[in-house]
């Protein structure tokens, strides 16, 4: 064979018959015949059934344990808005002028500046 395009034709022809070998083989055609017969396949089967309604029950478990969750945080972000605006409300009445007509203690505030505490040692 000295044609060269006769060799591509033989090496593209042995590259098809490879895949067509590869994709049979790999399907396992001989194993559905067996499995069917083979009790421990069937004991696989009904671990992977009771495995997969396990895990519907957990994750119903776990959807209404976050609904729960969710419901609980708005809750509380709701309170701590509530502490939060009743806080502002008293800081903002506290900071307030007194009005004229009051006639309450010893007068104004006075602010005092102290120079910094320093203790040196030397023994």
């Amino acid at each position: 064979m000295t044609s060269h395009t006769g060799r591509l034709y033989a090496v593209a022809a042995a590259l098809v018959a490879f895949f067509v070998a590869w994709a049979t083989i790999a399907a396992h055609p001989w194993s559905s015949v067996k499995a069917a017969r083979d009790p421990r396949v069937a004991a696989l089967v009904l671990r992977e059934q009771r495995l997969r309604a396990d895990a519907r029950l957990v994750q119903r478990v776990v959807v209404r344990r976050f609904s729960d969750y969710r419901r609980r945080f708005a809750a509380y972000k709701a309170a701590l808005a509530r502490q939060q605006a009743q806080l502002a409300a008293a800081r903002s009445a506290a900071a307030a002028p007194a009005p004229a007509s009051y006639s309450g203690g010893g007068g104004a505030v006075r602010v005092v500046n102290l120079p910094p505490l320093v203790i040196t040692r030397t023994s």
